[in-house]
């Protein structure tokens, strides 16, 4: 049953939660271990085997469904808590629970002295359910449950030590930023909803939305096609989830969570959602061509931004935060030309080299004593070989060297990119060259020359433990291996990866002429027909972009290694303002604080003051007018209506005094009065 893939780690986080503390303190921090990496293994086996079961199926009918409970059923809006397993979902499970599994097997390692061992793991086994539960759900809502639920687990896991500020400034900073993206995301599911409604095709179930969203032709509000506003705002959403122009600055701060927590929320799963929602919506964004444009040049500019600022940054762990934006940048080019079977790809082999890149600098920083400045380092391949080998074997991934799994993926997207504009392609072709150099930079920084740590460092300098090692040794395997599933027909392969998500990806012919994929076959929308370009303008492509990445590895040696070169020639050029500019990150932070941020605080200081002064005034004003209305009326009461009473009493009490004095109690004088009465009666009567 696909509920149990998600309901696992729910039960480790629960159990860890409730009786984690008193678990460890009874059987070791190995006990609560045990349990959080049972959970997403065995989700893990679940998802297999489901995956097979859907090879299974012919290409019209790969896909497992599991209505779990009804939820929303409110006039049109029908939505049930459920779960599908189709070809998109099987790649994305497969590497949550996979690669997420070693993380939390590598987490054993790395967190071998922390007291409270029991909350991070519930909270790995929590972030792990969100993540499924959003790449699952068959629907936008049970998607957006899963996506608010990463987003809140972050906070949490980038905050994890909280008694240091910095690291619980980082996780609100996350936590905000990601708010702010969400908003788009539920203006984008009401305004899509609601539209669908009034074509009288009401639905959130995507299976639903891909055999209507065609009624949305035609449809306009506030000057825009209805397809367009709602996927600029589902956009706008995936800037915040997935790290780019303008939310991207949340992401380098939460390098100040624990190292597995930055492998697990960097590499394959929190960061990749913003990919995953346009891929999963690809029938709606191709209806949009101008949102598309929007995301292919968001991603170009995103990957060469970032890629600059890593080539000044001396962290470690800071440098891949700034790599895993870049990267994040070509997964979102790759969406915007319309080739979204190439961007999940590179979506995959990405989670396999930057998942080993940061957990190979976890267990730098961990034989380290926690030291994370790049200048202080050297010479580490002599002390850690199975750290330096995975990690050299993940770098000439991410730079795209051929026979490794980045190149396949990085290549795809940047043939389809030229395809769709050659100026986007030189966009990327240039963030390759500096992801080129700056990660070997890193390479050369850490394992390279002398070892620049103190003495007391050097002599405790080992590699790490089993647990910490074999999930690297997974991962560098993975780098190589993983690209493999999606060669192209340029280079004598069928893009079998391609071809799995076609049944998904159906909609690739972007309506503004991107680029036609199916079945390996490219057809440039430049008039060039069927299999019209020339295969030696793709290997040129394919030539260039290597060649370039091996400039600036070349370029990286000579500078980090050999020292032929030496890095001040570039640091003090103008003075040295590029790159402070640089090493301070175009100073993107300080104007946020300096404009939005103190803007914003601005703006809460005068409505605090027209608060206390207009809004309290008038409340206060009216409560004063109200007392004094008040005790008008209590005066008037107290002093005419009750002194009306009062008199009238008064009165009749005193007529009743008067009165009383007849009322003797003797017979002979009521005798005597009836007498003279009747007396006075009949001498009347008788005048």
């Amino acid at each position: 049953m696909l509920r149990w893939i998600p309901l696992l780690p729910l039960i480790g986080s629960v159990v860890n939660f409730l009786f984690g503390a008193e678990i460890q303190k009874r059987m070791g921090r190995g006990a609560v271990a045990a349990i959080a990496c049972l959970m997403p293994i065995l989700s893990f086996v679940i998802v297999v085997g489901h995956f097979q079961e859907l090879r299974g199926y012919g290409p019209s009918d790969r896909i497992i469904l599991d209505s779990v409970l009804p939820w929303i059923h409110i006039g049109s809006l029908n939505v049930d808590i459920a779960f599908q397993f189709d070809p998109l979902s099987a790649v994305m499970a497969l590497v949550v629970t996979g690669i997420g599994s070693l993380i939390h097997i590598y987490s054993y390692g790395y967190m071998d002295h922390e007291p409270a061992a029991w909350r991070f793991f519930a909270l790995l086994n929590l972030f792990m359910f969100a993540m499924l539960t959003l790449v699952l759900g068959d629907n936008l809502l049970v998607m957006f449950v899963g996506w608010e639920g990463v987003g809140l687990c972050s906070w949490g896991l980038i905050g994890f030590w909280y008694t240091d500020h910095a690291n619980t400034t980082a996780g609100n900073k996350a936590f905000i930023v990601n708010r702010i993206g969400d908003f788009g995301v539920v203006l984008g599911m009401f305004a899509l909803f609601w539209s669908l409604d009034a074509s009288g095709h009401a639905t959130l179930v995507f299976r639903e939305l891909a055999d209507n969203v065609r009624h949305l032709d035609g449809m306009i509000i506030w000057g825009l096609p209805v397809a367009t506003l709602v996927t600029l705002l589902l956009f706008f959403g995936a800037t915040g989830k997935s790290a780019q122009i303008p939310l991207y600055i949340w992401l380098p701060d939460a390098m100040a969570g624990p190292t597995p927590v930055s492998a697990l929320i960097h590499a394959a799963t929190m960061v990749t959602a913003g990919v995953y929602m346009i891929g999963r919506l690809n029938f709606l964004f191709s209806m949009a061509p101008q949102t598309l444009e929007i995301v292919a040049w968001t991603g170009g500019a995103t990957a060469f931004f970032a890629a600059t600022i890593g080539l000044a940054q001396y962290d470690i762990k800071k440098v891949l935060a700034y790599s895993t934006v870049s990267q994040l940048g070509y997964m979102f080019m790759a969406m915007g030309v319309g080739a979204y079977a190439a961007g999940i790809f590179h979506l995959v082999t990405h989670a396999f080299f930057k998942a080993c890149l940061f957990l190979g600098s976890g267990s730098v920083i961990h034989a380290m004593h926690h030291e994370q400045d790049m200048r202080k380092m050297g010479g580490l391949r002599k002390y850690m070989p199975i750290t330096f080998g995975t990690f050299f074997i993940a770098t000439l991934a991410i730079a795209g060297i051929p026979f490794f799994a980045g190149f396949f993926s990085k290549d795809e997207i940047l043939w389809k990119a030229f395809l769709h504009n050659p100026m986007l392609w030189g966009v990327g072709f240039l963030a390759a060259a500096m992801t080129a150099f700056y990660m070997f930079r890193q390479v050369f920084m850490t394992f390279f020359g002398e070892c620049r740590a103190d003495h007391h460092t050097k002599e405790h300098l080992h590699e790490s433990s089993w647990s910490m090692t074999m999930p690297l040794v997974v991962l560098a395997a993975g780098s190589i291996m993983a690209g493999y599933l999606g060669v192209p027909p340029a280079l004598g392969g069928t893009n079998r990866f391609e071809q799995w998500l076609e049944p998904v990806m159906h909609h690739q012919t972007a309506a503004h002429g991107v680029v036609a994929a199916t079945h390996g076959v490219v057809t440039a929308a430049h008039g060039e027909g069927h299999g019209g370009h020339s295969l030696a303008q793709e290997y040129g492509l394919m030539a260039a972009s290597v060649g370039v990445a091996l400039l600036g590895i070349f370029l990286a040696y000579l500078m980090y290694s050999r020292r032929t070169i030496k890095p001040d020639t570039f640091t003090s050029l103008a003075r040295g303002v590029p790159h402070r500019v640089i090493f301070n990150k175009y100073y993107v932070d300080e104007i946020y604080y300096g404009t939005v941020l103190a803007g914003t605080l601005a703006l809460s200081r005068v409505l605090a003051w027209f608060d206390r002064t207009v809004v309290d005034g008038v409340v206060n004003g009216a409560a004063s007018l109200t007392r004094a209305a008040s005790w008008v009326n209590g005066a008037f009461d107290f002093r005419i209506i009750d002194g009306l009473v009062n008199l009238v009493a008064t009165l009749v009490d005193k007529i009743g005094g008067r009165v009383r004095l007849i009322q003797t109690g003797s017979i002979n004088g009521y005798i005597y009065v009836i007498a003279a009465v009747v007396t006075a009666v009949l001498l009347v009567r008788t005048w």
